[in-house]
């Protein structure tokens, strides 16, 4: 079969990468793709994933019989609907009234209120002089989050009054009706990140869970980012701990979503928490996690185009995992999250090559890389230990060179786990 992988970061790099190794595809079409892909898809450039048409354009050309989406946004804008609709493709991703469980804080917050599914407290308000009435009536720490899709980066976990203030008033304009923010309780507890298989009520949640590392700086300091480093599996959350979550959260918000009328296919991206109250939700997601697809891909051994069929006919599905654990650590722009330059040169020695999942460089005429992105590449590193994966992590990125100055990383990923 051929597949087409849509989107260009690091999450569609590992899509692809797996979907080449898979014995049942022929061929994997990445469109747009990225400078990292070349060796193992077909990578067409020229069509942005905006492009819907073109898109589609594309697939009927190459005679793709499934589509993976990788992104949220093309997601959110409806992508799967047209290529189902219109052109009847067989696509892996939400439509877009059920890809607003990431779209949609405010959407998602309420179905698991109406359902009991256990979630931090919250209001969502679109008045800025009433939620900074809430905010000083509850007071900090309190966490304020963009109802919309914010790439990892809109939400404030505010440790105080003040940085609650400010971070409102990043997110809304003072006297004016905004964009919906949704205000939460702020849960203590270990983090963790569950990916799950999911066509209407059937589910398959991965045996392997991941935890991402969201701030920018070490010691989780910093700005939230889309993701500095992930790692897999996390031992030291139990599998107790990973089976309440799919009792408890992932299968009931499966069965709500289909009791709300509505036919989720694709992956569901479960953020929990686990507090003295139990596991909770801090986030749906509509789609693969950025970077821990690209961890828990490299551990996972099914032929990935077999597993879409499973779930695609809603059969028995078992997922055979790896021994040992994989750590990646994410190379960013200098600035990132905030404003970065772009263009600066990048070398990749070519044994690291494989270890490696690109999310911002583009090639130059010559073949040189240079930054186009926020996030740059992660670079991964395996072994039989956190520890030892964690070392061969920091020893792979070793083989990447770049000017002083022009990229940062964390050097503590996978602290939590040690």
């Amino acid at each position: 079969m051929n597949v087409a992988v849509i989107g260009n970061g690091g999450r569609e790099h590992a899509i692809v990468k797996k979907l080449y190794h898979s014995k049942s595809v022929d061929k994997v079409i990445a469109i747009p793709g990225n400078a990292g892909m070349n060796d193992t898809a077909e990578v067409i450039y020229g069509v942005s994933e905006k492009d819907f048409e073109a898109i589609a354009g594309v697939c009927i050309e190459k005679q793709v019989d499934w589509v993976v989406v990788g992104p949220e946004a093309p997601l959110a804008d409806g992508l799967a609907d047209f290529l189902e609709d219109e052109y009847d493709l067989k696509v892996f991703g939400p439509r877009q009234s059920e890809a607003r469980l990431e779209s949609s804080k405010a959407f998602t917050k309420d179905i698991m209120k109406k359902y009991n599914i256990p979630t931090a407290k919250y209001e969502t308000f679109t008045d800025y002089d009433k939620a900074k009435q809430y905010i000083e009536h509850e007071g900090a720490p309190i966490v304020i989050k963009k109802d919309g899709l914010a790439a990892g980066k809109g939400v404030v976990v505010a440790m105080n009054l003040e940085e609650a203030l400010d971070g409102l008033s990043s997110m809304m304009d003072e006297g004016d009706d905004s964009e919906p923010v949704v205000i939460e309780e702020f849960l203590e507890g270990e983090e963790f990140s569950l990916m799950v298989l999911v066509n209407e009520e059937y589910t398959h949640s991965f045996e392997v869970i991941a935890q991402d590392h969201k701030r920018a700086f070490d010691g989780d300091q910093g700005p939230n980012t889309g993701g500095m480093g992930a790692y897999a599996p996390v031992t030291h959350i139990s599998e107790e701990v990973r089976l309440s979550a799919v009792e408890n959260i992932v299968q009931p918000m499966a069965d709500a979503l289909v009791e709300e009328g509505l036919s989720y296919f694709g992956v569901m991206y479960l953020g929990a928490i686990v507090t003295n109250d139990g596991v909770k939700v801090i986030e749906f997601n509509a789609r693969f996690g950025d970077p821990e697809a690209q961890v828990l891909l490299s551990l996972l051994e099914n032929d990935f185009a077999e597993v879409l069929e499973s779930v695609w006919n809603k059969e028995p599905l078992t997922l055979s995992w790896k021994d040992g654990f994989v750590v990646g650590v994410m190379l960013a722009s200098d600035g990132y999250p905030g404003e970065y330059d772009k263009g600066a040169r990048v070398d990749i020695v070519q044994e690291c090559k494989e270890k490696t999942y690109i999310s911002g460089l583009s090639q130059t005429e010559d073949g040189d890389y240079i930054t186009s992105g926020g996030r740059v590449l992660l670079v991964t590193g395996e072994g039989e230990s956190v520890q030892s994966a964690r070392e061969a992590a920091y020893e792979n990125i070793k083989a990447v060179t770049f000017d002083d100055g022009s990229l940062f990383y964390r050097t503590d990923i996978a602290h939590r786990a040690l």
